[in-house]
């Protein structure tokens, strides 16, 4: 079997690339994170980190939407994934948990928009959105995992808990996304 054939697109190649990128960079800090931290002072990396990736995030959803003119369902089911992010980040206290829902998120949509674009190409995957949250979480237990065996770091079961929530989160975000998509799609090919 060659390399080619283990993917069923150039697409779904570049997706489980982008996803082994973001979880070798997860893992690249495991052992720097705390220097990191205490080098930068938490002012720094509490607050101007995250705000950089919140714009990160926000550049790259306009972006996407200049690509293609959303509907108003569209916009209406991105305000709502927008203010529940919204929601959960106001109510985690603690930044590292922030980077966590960053992290995973990242990680879960690029695994299920790879299983995705696996399905849609004919190839035969059992419900991608749960697929992806389960290899998500895989990926963020093992992190833990890891962290449990460096002495710099602590093994937390909390932390597991929102590798999960990361990935449920995004998930199901990205297919509400693609649903109102689906919808708009038919609502527009309907119309005389």
């Amino acid at each position: 079997m060659s390399l080619s054939s283990l993917f069923s697109s150039p697409r779904e190649r570049r997706l489980w690339a982008w996803t082994a990128v973001v979880v070798v960079a997860i893992y690249s800090t495991l052992g720097l994170a705390r220097t990191l931290a205490d080098w930068l002072g938490n002012d720094f990396f509490g607050v101007w980190l995250f705000l950089l990736g919140c714009f990160l995030v926000l550049l790259a959803v306009v972006t996407q939407g200049l690509r293609v003119r959303p509907s108003g369902i569209e916009i209406a089911v991105a305000l709502g994934v927008a203010a529940a992010y919204l929601l959960v980040l106001v109510r985690m206290a603690i930044p590292t948990e922030r980077s966590h829902l960053v992290e995973y998120g990242v990680v879960a949509v690029l695994v299920y928009e790879a299983l995705s674009e696996r399905a849609r190409q004919g190839r035969r995957v059992p419900v991608p959105a749960l697929l992806a949250i389960l290899i998500t979480s895989l990926v963020g237990t093992l992190d833990e995992g890891v962290q449990w065996l460096l002495p710099s770091r602590t093994f937390d079961p909390v932390d597991i808990l929102f590798n999960v929530l990361a990935a449920v989160m995004a998930v199901a975000a990205s297919a509400a996304l693609q649903w109102a998509r689906r919808r708009a799609s038919a609502w527009l090919e309907g119309q005389p």
